[in-house]
């Protein structure tokens, strides 16, 4: 995995949200540039649907969710559906690779969010790796916001 380079980092506040709210359903679509390395990170009301490539299903989306009082940061990658097994088993082991550069370009990206609310360092990270695979499909936590300063 590489560290996150700030200067391919590109990032796009949609209408409804500024760099301090909303917190609850605040959603973030991070997507990637295999040309030029560049990460794109829009945050909004709703996922950049826009940005997704339907073919490619490479993004990581995440949003902040409320769980009896505690506030945690949903993340779901889509893993394989179509494709099969052997490319669900290279799908999944890219995301895991990549998975904490993303999380470290969304810490990033919205740091002026979490120097608002600094007590969502602490919230968990649950990611939800979907695939019709089973043994792909998954439910873990990542640790916090704060490991990917």
């Amino acid at each position: 995995m590489e560290n996150l380079n700030p200067e391919k980092l590109n990032v796009e506040f949609r209408q409804g949200v500024t760099t301090e709210e909303p917190i609850i359903n605040r959603r973030y679509t991070l997507t990637h540039s295999d040309i030029t390395a560049e990460l794109f990170l829009t945050i909004g009301l709703e996922y950049a649907y826009d940005k997704i490539n339907m073919m490619m299903r490479d993004e990581v989306l995440g949003e902040w969710r409320d769980n009896n009082g505690r506030t945690y940061l949903y993340i779901y990658v889509y893993v394989n559906g179509q494709f099969g097994s052997i490319a669900a088993e290279i799908r999944n082991m890219i995301f895991r690779r990549e998975l904490p550069l993303a999380l470290e370009a969304i810490r990033y990206g919205d740091r002026e969010f979490f120097e608002a609310h600094p007590e969502l360092d602490d919230a968990a990270i649950w990611v939800h790796f979907d695939s019709t695979t089973p043994q792909y499909d998954k439910f873990e936590y990542w640790g916090t916001p704060k490991d990917y300063k």
